[in-house]
């Protein structure tokens, strides 16, 4: 038996879940693993809106450091958390199959939607549309917030940070009618409320719903464990959506937004960029085979850039 692989991981049910899981899959494979906890400074901070933290990584770096002084031998993290620039002497050595894309609207538990309507749990009487009504709609995300005032102007958004089941005590305890989740990440922990729903018109963060195992780069057993268990198409098509977001600004805390298909031997590619306000939003679609994939991200931003995308972009950079 091999010396076991120390895994590290923040500390909370999800972060845990996702260590666990990379440990059960080296253990399959013949490797030992014990997994050791690290808290990271986006659980620290549980007040300031990520997009106004200032830092790239905020929830990888803790890990990072752990990584390169040698107090873990691979790091587990939420891909989309990532920064498209890994550290100096960190490789990426798996990626995991995807699970679920999708951001989903969580309600508050006072209410409920029908065909489009909301109504007040307590009073059936009590309905209106979703578009024509000033909702009060929680999340931390940049990207979340900008896709949902383009769509509905009239909301407002709150700032909701936490982990998933600090937010969903959050929300039950507000005022506010719902908040927005990744999908994936209720759905690992059961923790899914019933009263929720897929925002199948939201487009993801680049790497949504994938998880990244990362290694000190030249520490062979590591990488060479960690890749019986790489997805090769999960790969791919996350490496095109970090790419995008890489070309046009780089950050996670961006209103970026990008997802990579495979099917039919073909690579099927949506991306976007939305004011932060939500005024403004320009996207793009393409679709090449899986063959001429490699610089599929790079290609669409370019695109988009001359499309009018830039505008957005420099006005976001001289905000910051």
């Amino acid at each position: 038996m091999h010396t076991p692989i120390r895994i590290g991981t923040r500390e909370s049910q999800l972060a845990v879940w996702q260590a666990t899981t990379v440990q059960q899959l080296l253990q399959q494979n013949g490797f030992a693993a014990k997994l050791v906890y690290i808290k990271s400074d986006g659980d620290i901070d549980l007040k300031t809106p990520l997009y106004e933290m200032g830092v790239q990584g905020i929830f990888t770096r803790s890990l990072d450091i752990a990584l390169l002084n040698g107090s873990i031998d691979i790091a587990v993290h939420s891909m989309k958390d990532v920064p498209t620039q890994l550290p100096k002497n960190i490789v990426q050595c798996a990626v995991l199959e995807r699970a679920s894309f999708k951001d989903i609207l969580v309600l508050n538990s006072q209410w409920s939607m029908v065909n489009g309507q909301w109504l007040l749990a307590s009073d059936a009487t009590t309905e209106f549309q979703i578009s024509n009504s000033k909702l009060v709609i929680a999340t931390s995300s940049i990207r979340r917030k900008a896709q949902w005032l383009h769509r509905y102007p009239k909301h407002t958004i709150e700032n909701l940070r936490g982990n998933v089941n600090t937010r969903l005590k959050k929300l039950a305890e507000s005022n506010w009618h719902g908040a927005i989740f990744a999908g994936a990440g209720l759905e690992r922990i059961n923790l899914r409320p019933a009263n929720s729903i897929d925002l199948d018109w939201m487009l993801p963060a680049p790497a949504q719903g994938a998880i990244m195992v990362v290694c000190r780069e030249g520490n062979t057993t590591c990488f060479e464990a960690c890749q019986h268990f790489n997805h090769a198409q999960t790969a791919l098509c996350t490496q095109i959506e970090r790419n995008f977001l890489r070309a046009l600004m780089g950050g996670c805390s961006t209103p970026i937004s990008a997802l990579a298909q495979i099917q039919n031997n073909q690579v099927q590619f949506k991306g976007n960029i939305v004011a932060v306000d939500g005024s403004a939003k320009v996207e793009i679609e393409k679709t090449v085979l899986v063959s001429e994939a490699t610089d599929l991200g790079y290609i669409a931003a370019k695109e988009i850039l001359q499309q009018g995308a830039k505008a957005i972009v420099d006005t976001i950079n001289h905000a910051n």
